[in-house]
Order: structure tokens, then sequence, then C-alpha cells
């Protein structure tokens, strides 16, 4: 399979709260050093792309140094953390936004879906908007027009085709968006992470029509997809983005993993220095929470066992008067629940204690979770109490594809008994 798109020292600076360059010192500046072909002096400064820190640089690199090829008939995930670039990479190779420094070689027609709308006219109808998106490819009438009404019934909205888009609701927009991006024949279709925002049935179709234009059809995909399944079961090859730079690319499977672990070593463990949290009748030595049977370092599955391990030291001469209650919060910090260590019957020694609570598999929706930590004494007074002492994220990689791949309701997804009674 020959190249079909190859990037070379791709880049991409943004100056931070302005449009350019900021001043007019800083534009002359930059056009002095043109002019004597020197090279732009604003590339050689600017800061990584990390939102989570406070840096002094009014620039910052969104993408820096993207190297890699694209096949004809590859599917290429690219996964990354929110803020990694890959919206910004893709933006690019759909030519919305130029590149700071770097190349980028491309044969045939890209067709992409980036945003709710993206490429709609307001005021133009579903049907003009087919029409319009199709010329923008450099497609005759005559060739749209053979495509319409594939175009139609795939998005389901053949009641509305002749009403203005902006009537439609954002689920209807990216019906139509897909359609047309995936049937008007482009030999590389860009999706970004839209298909969210459909419904079940038309995830499982637009993932059904993706895998048609790769292997039917010969075509190249990029996707960018935050659905680790949707990623597994769609994607030859994948790319993992941070900060704007590429730390992964090769097999699905292995990208997957990689994203997911992130820092997991850190999240799912927690060691206390000597007496960071100690009183005259505890210490806490250290807390882990991993599934059953896996290390620390991997990506914790809402398949499988969950274990969290409690090392504490007991100091009391009374070591049964004092239990571990734990509540459990989601990322938005609503509480979900309680759980103790009395209600297991289970009573404390005096010294180092090893305390294990099991939660059973399909116990977890996929999330981010929060502990707090309490030690309860005589059963009704808290002699201590630390906020968010430990967080893990529970993810599910492993649904099979024809499912949905959107995130059911709740946070937890008990067993329930079930029977049949004649």
């Amino acid at each position: 399979m020959e190249v079909i798109l190859k990037i070379e020292n791709l880049s991409k600076q943004y100056r931070l709260g302005l449009v350019g360059t900021g001043t007019l010192s800083d534009d002359f500046k930059r056009w002095w050093y043109k002019i004597r072909g020197k090279e732009d002096p604003f590339l050689k400064i600017g800061d990584s792309n990390d939102r989570s820190l406070c840096q002094d640089s009014d620039y910052v690199w969104a993408l820096q140094e993207i190297n890699f090829d694209v096949r004809e008939g590859e599917v290429i995930g690219i996964i990354g953390k929110n803020g990694a670039g890959k919206s910004t990479l893709l933006k690019i190779l759909s030519r919305v936004t130029s590149p700071t420094t770097g190349e980028i070689k491309t044969k045939g027609r890209i067709a992409s879906l980036l945003e709710v709308g993206t490429g709609f006219h307001p005021e133009l109808t579903g049907k003009e908007n087919i029409y319009l998106n199709g010329a923008i490819l450099g497609m005759t009438k005559a060739e749209i027009k053979s495509k319409e009404s594939e175009i139609v019934n795939f998005s389901g909205c053949t009641r509305y085709i002749d009403t203005p888009v902006k009537r439609y609701s954002s689920g209807m927009r990216v019906r139509l968006a897909f359609a047309v991006a995936a049937f008007l024949e482009p030999d590389i279709l860009v999706i970004d992470e839209v298909l969210a925002v459909g419904d079940a049935d038309f995830q499982k179709k637009a993932i059904g029509k993706m895998q048609d234009i790769s292997k039917g059809e010969g075509r190249t995909v990029l996707f960018v997809s935050h659905n680790m399944a949707a990623v597994k079961s769609l994607c030859t090859r994948a790319i993992v983005l941070e900060h704007g730079k590429i730390v992964f690319s090769g097999n699905t499977d292995e990208a997957v993993s990689y994203y997911l672990k992130g820092d997991a070593k850190t999240n799912n463990v927690k060691i206390f220095n000597h007496n960071e949290i100690e009183t005259p009748i505890f210490s806490l030595r250290k807390l882990i929470v991993k599934n059953e049977g896996r290390g620390v370092e991997d990506p914790i599955s809402e398949n499988l066992n969950i274990d969290l391990k409690t090392f504490i030291d007991i100091k009391s001469d009374a070591p049964e008067r004092y239990h571990v209650t734990y509540h459990l919060y989601n990322e938005i910090g609503d509480a979900l629940f309680s759980f103790s260590s009395a209600r297991g019957g289970l009573e404390l020694k005096q010294g180092v204690n090893s305390i294990s609570c099991t939660f059973p598999k399909d116990f977890f929706q996929s999330g981010e979770y929060y502990l707090t930590f309490f030690l309860i004494e005589d059963r009704k007074r808290a002699h201590f109490i630390e906020k968010d002492i430990i967080n893990f994220t529970v993810i599910d990689a492993e649904r099979a594809l024809g499912v949905y791949f959107g995130r059911e309701p709740g946070y937890i997804r008990p067993n329930f008994k079930w029977e049949l009674h004649d």
C-alpha cells in the first residue's frame, strides 16, 4: 500500500490570549527576520502544551515535531487526554488552520467531521448543504446527485432535508454531517470526537460505515475518540499524543494500554511518609487500589474484581474500639455510598493491619472516583478524617463491537437477582 498522507516535523504555536504576535514591534521583528531569510525568532520560545502548569511564556506549542505516515486503507486512531493536541492536528490536516512549521503531503481529497455543524451553512437546507460540501470537495453536480439518496437515507433526516440546518438538533447535524463526509467518497476521512453526540443506533451505523470505507473501499480514516472500545474495534494502528507530542505509535491494543495506564502508578497507590498521617492512636502507612490479580501500574477495569488495600498501624491498647470507614465520591463531588470494616465484622488489632476490601466485577461504571478516609472511634465519633485521600480511574475497554459505545447512566451497576415465575 502506498503512503497517502505524510506528516513531517509538524508544529503549531499559539500566542495565549491574543491573535497574531500581539504587538507592532513583534510583528515588525517577525517581518524583518523573514525578508532576510532567517528563521522566525518566535519559534525559539514557547512553553510545552501542559495546561496543568503555570508557565511564563506568552507562547505555547499546541503541537511539536509531529512525524508519521499513513498508508492507503489504514484506520489510524489518535488518542490522548483533553488538550493533548488531537483536534489541532485534525484541523491542520483538514486545512482549517495552518501549521507554524513542517509539511503535510497528501494524495486525494480529504473530508472532515470536526465539530457539530462544521462545514454547514445554517441558513441553507440539509439538501443544499450536501451540494455545498460536495462542491468544496471538488465533485461535480452529477456526482453529488448520484449519492444524494444514500446520504439522506443514512442520516435518517429524510423528513427534514428541505429544512434549514439551523433548526436541526445537534444529533441531526452530526448524522447528516457524517453521512455527507462518508458517502462523498473522500480518499481520507477525518473524524473527531463527534459521534458521541449520536444515539446508540447511529453510533453502530457510523462505526460499521467507517469499517466499510476502510476495508471494503480501501480508503483511509483518521479517527479521534476517547472511547477506547471504539478505537480498538475500528483502528488498525494508533497514535498517543501527550502535551502536543507523539509519545507512542504502533499497535492499537498497545497504544490503548499505554494511554490508559497514564499516571496509574501515582493515582492508584498512596504511600505516606513518616508522621504524614499520624495521631497518638494510629498511623496510616499505605493505600492501594487495583484489580485483583493485577499490578498497580495496570489500568483498573470494571470487568474484574477491584481490591482496596489499607495498611494501618493501630497504636491504641484498645484497638477493638476503632474501625476504618470510607466515603466514595464521583468526579463532580457527589457522595455515592459509604462502606466500613465494622460492617464486615472485622476487628482491628494492635500493630500493623493489612485490610482488604473487594468490590465485585461489573459493580462500578467507568469513571473517576475519590475516597475520603475515616477512623471511627466507638462506632459513633470520627477520630480522624482525610478528604480525597486517594483517587482512581475505572475503565472499560473490553466491550465488543455492536453494543452501545456511550456511557450507561449512573456510577454503579449492582447485580440484582432476577427470576422468572410461571
